[in-house]
């Protein structure tokens, strides 16, 4: 019995001298090799060799409480394949995001083959810049945006009338993601919309499941089946494209433009056009951008509504009365209307900072930089918890309760409020996502209502929050 106990107590020594052996990899690796300056780091844990802290985060996400992951973790720790610090700051998140100088984009090694070389996420600070002020006037500001209204509405009013009259329920989010798509295909390829359409909605899911997975290529991985999906996409793009060219050379006068013709047309301080696989990354990440997150903020919009009575009846007069106050010769929203959506716009805000649809955005340190009197060692990433600030109890008093008031005369502090990133890098979509959520919710407040099939269900966080059966409902007309 002696002999047995002391080869347990041995086996059990040996099993937590590799435990801690290997929970110290990491930490000699990054850490340690710093030398005196591992002093000024944040605290916190590295967790395991080359995984990280991976397994607590997926477990965290995957539970109803994600935010639990930020509790447990002080700031440092190893994840995405990098050492990194986390920030939930508002005033840090503010100094990392103003500052070019000492911070680049630091996104996952997944995301940025699954984008391009030449996507948002992945070209250096001047060239973005440049970029950014050809490509994204179409999409900044109401005022440029207001050709889009009236497109918009005809696609909310046909695709709501289609939803109420299906007998059986549908994944509301899935269906709201169609419509989404459909309006940034407009605005990006113009008459080539309609002929890609059908084909690239299911590699986009794909596309997306594979952002931020380890970057493995095997059969199996969301990362192989989203390069597949990418491969597929390019593919798509470039036949648009090549027709494109042969309809401009001949100046056919049914080609509606978009961006793409754009695109097509920008040309360098040396004369020289952008090469087609650049156009390709470019219309690859405002296509994936700009029809998902409007998607999921539409959808919980929703719910949040109809979870919320009282929220429902305020919003509900509001766009009554701004149909009573119509003039008799308009026929449909006008920018105009849009702008007196005070309330909505306060219950759009709350659907942003509660669904917290992006968790995080990532930067990488150019150089060692001191925030706050903590190191941020060169190379090292920084990821800017949205999802941390939006429910910090200290910045938002009763962060998981859905309060559209709590934005009556309330502006929030730099770095408060980050649904859309901030600083030079700030999503170029955040207009139009916000005009067409508001068009989707004006009609359907005045007109339909929801009938939920699972209320009360659980949910999922990654790629991006949603119900797991995708908001399975039945959308009912009012009478």
């Amino acid at each position: 019995m002696k002999l047995y106990l002391d080869v347990l107590s041995l086996i059990l020594a040996v099993v937590l001298g590799i435990y801690v052996f290997l929970k110290k990899i990491n930490e000699w690796r990054h850490v340690s090799s710093l030398g005196e300056k591992k002093h000024s780091l944040p605290p916190g844990d590295m967790g395991w060799p080359i995984i990280g802290n991976i397994w607590p985060f997926l477990k965290a996400f995957r539970s109803n409480d994600p935010d639990s992951f930020i509790y447990n973790l002080v700031q440092r720790t190893y994840l995405f394949g990098s050492p990194s610090i986390i920030v939930c700051i508002p005033e840090t998140c503010r100094k990392v995001f103003a500052d070019d100088e000492h911070f680049r984009l630091g996104y996952p090694a997944s995301t940025k083959q699954l984008t391009g070389k030449k996507s948002f996420h992945s070209i250096p600070n001047s060239e973005h810049k440049r970029l950014r002020r050809l490509t994204t006037a179409p999409i900044n500001g109401h005022e440029a945006l207001s050709m889009y209204i009236g497109y918009i509405e005809e696609m909310v009013v046909n695709s709501l009338d289609e939803w109420s009259s299906m007998k059986e329920p549908i994944e509301v989010l899935n269906e709201i993601r169609k419509l989404t798509f459909k309006v940034i295909t407009h605005i990006f390829v113009g008459s080539s919309a309609e002929s890609i359409m059908g084909s690239v909605e299911e590699l986009y899911t794909d596309l997306n499941y594979g952002m931020k997975s380890a970057a493995i290529n095997i059969p199996g991985f969301a990362f192989h089946k989203a390069l597949k999906a990418r491969k597929m996409l390019t593919k798509i793009l470039q036949e648009v494209l090549d027709v494109r060219r042969v309809k401009s050379e001949v100046t056919d006068p049914n080609v509606k433009r978009g961006m793409i013709d754009l695109l097509m047309e920008i040309q360098d301080e040396n004369g020289h056009k952008l090469p087609d696989e650049d156009i390709i990354d470019l219309l690859l990440m405002f296509l994936l951008a700009g029809h998902e997150s409007s998607a999921h903020v539409a959808m919980w919009a929703i719910l949040y509504l109809h979870n919320h009575p009282q929220v429902l009846k305020k919003a509900k007069e509001e766009q009554e009365e701004i149909l009573k106050n119509r003039q008799s010769v308009e026929k449909g929203l006008t920018l105009n209307d849009i702008r007196k959506m005070n309330y909505l716009q306060k219950v759009i805000d709350e659907t942003l900072r509660r669904a917290s649809v992006s968790f995080c955005n990532f930067r990488e340190a150019k150089v060692d930089v001191n925030i706050n009197g903590y190191l941020i060692p060169k190379g090292w990433k920084v990821l800017l918890w949205n999802r941390g600030v939006h429910m910090d109890p200290e910045v938002y008093s009763d962060p998981k309760e859905f309060l559209p008031e709590r934005w009556e005369n309330h502006k929030p502090k730099p770095g408060s409020f980050l649904p859309f990133g901030a600083g030079s890098r700030i999503c170029p979509g955040a207009d139009l996502a916000k005009l067409e959520i508001s068009i989707f919710l004006h009609y359907f407040l005045l007109n339909y209502t929801l009938e939920q099939i699972n209320p009360g269900g659980s949910n999922v966080y990654l790629p991006l929050p949603r119900p797991v059966d995708n908001c399975l409902a039945k959308v009912v007309k009012l009478e």
